[in-house]
């Protein structure tokens, strides 16, 4: 049987065939889930389309995580039992990125936390209504940041917060049978990593380290682990940071 038969899963951040999110909404579907999307604004044209390419085209319903009305009508948009949430969501401005620590301007961080890290509790409490019955699995895609990295500065300020911010719902969700978990990836191809200067900097040196190696191309085993953690597989797990990186984290330089 698939793992997640039966179960009805919200994933977020699909812009193109090209994102972890579009895999885990792959996966998800070939392990027998029903997969609703969403997005918003310009976006949505992109997430159609990129859509069409899933093995079954799935409904998409509109949501800005930054938007209170778009939160407060996601129950109604979603109509249904929801078993799992795919938090995937993630955007820091320009002055935030590339070595400007020092003089990104409050407004631009701003930004960057509410985006990247506070919109994991905002959906949280935004789902939670499709989750009372039997409770849930969230997951959302993470990039360790428990080290200072080179050029990814307040965007890895949001990670931490991110990441902080997944332990407090998990202790507060727990007895609603809800868990909250991360996946940490290494660094992939993606529109995101397109958004960093100096990504290749992360490519090289995981390529170098990492026990088990590294393809920066491959979304297929971050994609996986969010699938195992959305299925029924780790009943017993939350708060959880689930290194998909090749094993770089473990060894030192």
């Amino acid at each position: 049987m698939a793992i997640l038969d039966g179960k009805r899963i919200l994933v977020t951040g699909v812009l193109n065939d090209a994102s972890i999110a579009f895999t885990v909404a792959e996966r998800a579907q070939e392990e027998g889930a029903e997969v609703v999307l969403t997005s918003f604004g310009r976006a949505m044209s992109l997430t159609r389309r990129a859509a069409k390419r899933l093995p079954t085209s799935p409904e998409i319903v509109e949501l800005d995580v930054t938007d209170p009305a778009h939160l407060d009508a996601l129950p109604g948009a979603v109509d249904g039992q929801l078993d799992g949430v795919l938090h995937a969501i993630a955007f820091a401005p320009e002055s935030c990125l590339g070595g400007g620590f020092l003089d990104a301007p409050w407004d631009d961080v701003a930004v960057a936390l509410q985006i990247s890290a506070y919109s994991l509790k905002a959906l949280a409490v935004a789902v939670l209504p499709l989750m009372d019955e039997s409770g849930g699995s969230i997951v959302a895609l993470d990039f360790d940041n428990t080290q200072a990295w080179p050029v990814y500065d307040w965007m890895g300020v949001a990670k931490s917060a991110l990441e902080s911010t997944a332990r407090y719902l998990a202790r507060d969700l727990g007895p609603r049978r809800v868990r909250v978990n991360l996946v940490c990836a290494g660094p992939l191809r993606t529109i995101a990593a397109k958004s960093i200067p100096g990504f290749e900097r992360f490519e090289e040196v995981w390529e170098q380290r990492a026990p088990l190696g590294w393809d920066v191309r491959d979304r297929g085993p971050a994609a996986q682990a969010c699938v195992a953690l959305l299925s029924d597989l780790f009943p017993a797990t939350t708060g959880e940071m689930l290194h998909v990186d090749g094993g770089f984290h473990a060894v030192g330089a």
